[in-house]
């Protein structure tokens, strides 16, 4: 072989291997670290299962850790900020932490049900409030991840038909101003703790009960130290499945889509089986001892909006919006 020949054969070879380099660089998955307070039992957690199967197609590696034992609750947004997680499930109180506007999400009886919540997400009001997460928190919101609609559940065998006799009552709300005052639109004395902490502050009479969706009252087995469940209707129970801007916008435009679409398909799963689940638990409680039953809603809804219409919060709601998504 010509000493040309030699060096033409060399420089092949180094093109092959820097080719083959580049196909297994760009062959491997990218990670995508995802933390949410929910447990594995969790409809929540399949759905993240399937949409890691849906990523993975599209060179990503999902990551869950459920629980909160990668991040605690409401600090997520915060390990997003920082570069410390790339996917979260962002509670919409915890973005009203930063952007105060966002708390109009966050008030009681706004939603009617998983379908509204839906429709002004997808809607002019939701691409507002997006915007808003994007360029101020650099996290780019999939769509709101509807886990049924929270209820009261006391340990107390209190009867429950208006606000006026909820005084008193030591309520378990997430930490954070806009949590703390759902709790006192509900005419309760909202006490901070831990969602992990929720079962042993009831066994304890650290508090005297909790809210959440029914789904969750049973995962975590809240009903085991309850009397009680007060369907309140108060919230339609939603997070928001984000994704940070540095992963976003790092894709390209039809990789967006289908990730995009990956998501919706998800979401759109878990929402039917958290309908399905809501409407048979209310009679699986019943079977466990509990008393189970509806107040005055109207009373409720009537003390909760006048609370949040004459409170500080909502002099932060954009003009117009509390109307438009009333109408829609």
């Amino acid at each position: 072989m010509t000493t040309i020949s030699r060096r033409a054969a060399l420089a092949g070879g180094a093109a092959a291997i820097a080719c083959a380099a580049g196909s297994v660089r760009a062959q491997a998955s990218a990670n995508l670290r995802f933390s949410a307070v929910f447990s594995e039992q969790d409809i929540r957690a399949e759905m993240m299962k399937r949409f890691g199967e849906d990523a993975k197609a599209l060179g990503f590696n999902l990551q869950p850790y459920y629980g909160g034992t990668l991040f605690k609750q409401g600090t997520e947004l915060v390990a997003m900020q920082r570069g410390n997680l790339e996917m979260g499930n962002i509670a919409p109180q915890d973005i009203s932490n930063q952007i105060p506007a966002w708390s109009i999400v966050t008030s009681a009886y706004l939603f009617r049900d998983a379908d509204h919540l839906k429709r002004v997400f997808d809607g002019e009001v939701g691409g507002q409030l997006k915007k808003m997460a994007s360029d101020q928190l650099g996290i780019h919101i999939l769509g709101p991840t509807y886990f049924g609609t929270r209820q009261v559940g006391l340990k107390p065998k209190k009867r429950i038909a208006t606000p006026a006799d909820m005084a008193g009552i030591k309520l378990r709300m997430p930490g954070g101003d806009a949590w703390q005052f759902l709790g006192t639109s509900l005419g309760a004395n909202p006490t901070p703790m831990a969602y992990a902490e929720v079962y042993t502050g009831l066994q304890s009479g650290a508090i005297d009960g909790q809210d959440n969706p029914l789904p969750n009252v049973q995962n975590m087995k809240f009903y085991e130290v309850h009397s009680q469940i007060v369907l309140t209707s108060h919230l339609v129970g939603f997070d928001l499945l984000s994704v940070s801007n540095k992963v976003w916008n790092a894709m390209p435009a039809d990789k967006r889509a289908a990730f995009q679409a990956a998501a919706d398909k998800a979401i759109a799963w878990s929402t039917a089986e958290h309908l399905k689940k809501e409407g048979e638990l209310a009679e699986f409680f019943k079977t466990q001892g509990l008393d189970v039953y509806a107040p005055d809603v109207k009373a409720f809804r009537d003390y909760a909006q006048k609370r949040y219409l004459a409170s500080d919060l909502a002099k932060s709601w954009p003009a117009g919006m509390l109307d438009t998504i009333n109408a829609m």
